[in-house]
Order: structure tokens, then C-alpha cells, then sequence
């Protein structure tokens, strides 16, 4: 580990959070409405009906990302693009209010249109503001990954326990307000120049390795999530069941992101001041990976009461992992890439992980009559790439002290 000297966060840096924070809050309070509204008196959907149009909803996001990134970086600007996604996601909020499948199809249309627009071009400011001091990047993606994961866990409770509690044109109307609010951190904020950024030096062939790298790593690791993830949901509602810890039913389905927030919080403080690289964190994310399934898969199938606690240890090291990983693909992108077309890059890099999560998806129906399998695969697939990445971290160790 290195020490970081004369490197600090600056107010773009809460700016951007905030931002963030308002906008995953309002994009994730509407989705924990939408099915629900769905199959309710007013549209009176069938269950298998809602849940198809909500995977088409989630689905579609990818591409809609990939426009917003094009629009941003080649026809309008970022800053102008995030704004105009915003205003476009409110009034997707706001179309629900109106009775009618029209309505539904509208807000829904607008809401990927507008999040396609925000999301791809709200990471890539947010990144360039370090490209001076790219040392914090990671530190940096850490704190902006904090605020996504407090905003959609603030998002679901409140919007979610409004929309339910008073009606879903409540919830709805929150959230397009919460978008609409989510835009004035990104007017205060100052939109880094691009004769402001120093020139990337690293030769065209490592940035493009390291580009790769990151886009196939990551999208494993949650290829390997999903895989596991039948098993903890199937653990996860035994539990809730048999435990006297008196968790409330409703924070199970959160726990993993109670665990980030402290978490986060401890390697933002350690990544401000010291300096570790990039692939050296995914190398640990994938240990702790590793560490969590292993945990897990000693937890027999018909699990008891005792096994809780094995269980939020294991959900832990996963929360670990997580954080190893998910803000660093954002921060290897910012460094390596060339700025004029982060954006873009940013858009691209959600491609390989829903392909890989839909090429692990067809064998979910394996997988739901032996969810051990699942993590057994989970288990062997960290390990190979975590192998991979020590590798490369040594490689990269000994090409640089050659030619030092």
C-alpha cells in the first residue's frame, strides 16, 4: 500500500452523490411499486403478465444506456443529457398516475428513457472530476456506490411504505419529485473541461487489456451472484421463519445492503489515504467471494435457528466482496479509457454482465431443484478467476519493476 499525498474529494464529489443517491431512490421506490400497481383493482394485470412487462423493463435498460451514453458524449454533452434524463424519468413517474394501460406503457417508456440518459453520463462526470487524482478514483466510486445503495434502500422504504400505505399515485408522485430534485446538484455542479483532464499516458495495448479484463471479470462475479443467489433467497426465507433474532421480515430482503453501508464507509476512510491497485481489490473481491460461498455451502439444506448467524457472517463477506468489486470496474473504465468517450464505455460495460447473467439463466431450472449446484459452480468459477487475477496482479508487479 501506498500513501496518498495532496489528493482530496471535493464538492462535486457530494454533488454528484446526492444526486445520485435522489435519482436510485426514486427509480427504485417506483420499481418496488410497479408490480404491485400492476395487479391491482385498477389494471387488474395477471401476475405472470406484470412480472413479464417488468423483466421487459429491467431488460431494456441496457440499451437505453447505450443511447444515453451516444447522446452524451457525441451529440449534447453529459450535463445537458443527465438533466434532460431526469426531467424525462419525473414525467415517466408522473405518466403513471394516469388510470390506463396507456399510461402504464408511457411512464414505463419515459422511466427507461430517462434512466438510460442519467445513469451512463452521471458515472462518467462524476469520474472525470478525478482524472487529476486518480489515486482517490477508487475511494471516489466507493463513496458514489455508498449513496446508490443508501438511496435505493431509502427508496424502497419510503416510497415503497407510502405507495402501499396511502396509494400508489402517492408513491409514483414522490418519485418523479425525487427525480426532479436530483437534478439540482448536477446544475450546482461544475462539469470538468476536457483541456482541464491530464493526458492519459498508459500505452493504447494495457489500456485496452485492462479494459477487457475488467469487463469480463465483473460480469462474472455477478454471473456467479445470480448463480448463488437461488440458494441465499431459498436460506433467506427459511430463516426468516425459524429465527429469533427478531429481524423484521421486510429488512431480510435488505440485509446485504445494511452490511455495504458500514463497510463502504470503512473503505472510503482507508482509500482516501492509501493506495492499493485497481486489480489487486478485484483479486480480494474474489477471495472474499470465495470465503462467503464456503461459508454458505457449510449451512446443510434444511437449515435450524443456529445456522442465522453462519448465515449474516456469510452475507458479510459477500457485502465484503461486493465492494472489491462493483465500484472498481467504474474507476479502471475513468482511468483507462479516453474521456471524450467515457460515457459511452460506461454504457457498454453493462452488456457483458447481462449477457453473462442470461447465458447463467438458462440453467435456473437446474438450479432451483439443487441450489447447492448453483454455489458449488459459484465456488469453483471465483476461485479460477481469482487465480487469473493473482496472476495477472504479479505480472503487472514485475513488468513495472523491469522497467523502472
Amino acid at each position: 500500500m501506498e500513501k496518498i499525498q495532496n489528493q482530496k474529494h471535493t464538492k462535486e464529489t457530494l454533488y454528484y452523490s446526492i444526486s445520485r443517491m435522489l435519482e436510485r431512490a426514486s427509480y427504485y421506490g417506483f420499481r418496488a411499486l410497479v408490480v404491485l400497481y400492476m395487479v391491482g383493482e385498477t389494471l387488474n394485470m395477471e401476475r405472470t403478465e406484470a412480472l413479464t412487462i417488468y423483466g421487459w423493463l429491467v431488460g431494456s435498460l441496457v440499451f437505453s444506456q447505450i443511447i444515453g451514453g451516444l447522446f452524451g458524449d457525441l451529440l449534447i454533452g453529459n450535463k445537458k443529457t443527465i438533466i434532460i434524463g431526469g426531467i424525462i424519468q419525473a414525467i415517466g413517474a408522473f405518466s403513471l398516475c394516469i388510470p390506463s394501460t396507456t399510461g402504464l406503457y408511457l411512464g414505463l417508456f419515459l422511466v427507461v428513457l430517462g434512466s438510460g440518459f442519467f445513469t451512463p453520463n452521471i458515472i462518467s462526470n462524476f469520474g472525470k472530476t478525478y482524472l487529476n487524482k486518480t489515486k482517490l478514483l477508487d475511494s471516489g466510486f466507493t463513496i458514489f456506490y455508498l449513496a446508490i445503495n443508501l438511496g435505493s434502500f431509502l427508496g424502497i422504504l419510503l416510497i415503497g411504505y407510502l405507495g402501499e400505505t396511502y396509494g400508489y399515485n402517492i408513491g409514483f408522485v414522490i418519485s418523479g419529485i425525487l427525480m426532479l430534485i436530483s437534478i439540482i446538484p448536477i446544475i450546482l455542479s461544475k462539469e470538468k473541461g476536457m483541456d482541464e483532464i491530464e493526458k492519459n499516458e498508459f500505452p493504447i495495448g494495457k489500456r485496452i487489456l485492462n479494459i477487457l479484463i475488467a469487463f469480463i471479470v465483473v460480469g462474472l462475479f455477478w454471473g456467479f451472484y445470480e448463480l448463488s443467489s437461488i440458494r441465499t433467497f431459498d436460506l433467506q426465507l427459511q430463516l426468516s421463519e425459524i429465527s429469533t433474532l427478531g429481524i423484521p421480515n421486510h429488512l431480510w430482503q435488505s440485509i446485504n445492503s445494511i452490511f455495504i453501508l458500514p463497510i463502504s464507509i470503512i473503505a472510503i476512510i482507508l482509500w482516501t489515504y492509501f493506495y492499493s491497485s485497481q486489480f489487486f481489490k478485484l483479486m480480494l473481491g474474489f477471495v472474499f467471494g470465495v470465503i462467503s460461498f464456503g461459508i454458505l455451502i457449510l449451512i446443510p439444506e434444511v437449515p435450524t435457528e443456529q445456522h442465522t448467524v453462519t448465515y449474516l457472517i456469510s452475507l458479510l463477506f459477500l457485502a465484503i466482496s461486493e465492494i472489491h468489486i462493483a465500484p472498481i470496474i467504474h474507476s479502471i473504465l475513468t482511468k483507462y479509457s479516453n474521456p471524450k468517450y467515457l460515457a459511452i464505455l460506461i454504457s457498454l460495460a453493462f452488456l457483458p454482465t447481462r449477457l453473462i447473467s442470461l447465458i447463467f439463466g438458462l440453467f435456473n431450472d437446474k438450479l432451483y431443484d439443487n441450489p447447492m449446484l448453483g454455489l458449488k459452480i459459484g465456488i469453483a468459477g471465483m476461485v479460477v478467476v481469482g487465480i487469473g487475477l493473482i496472476g495477472y496482479v504479479w505480472w503487472n508487479k514485475k513488468t513495472t519493476y523491469n522497467t523502472v
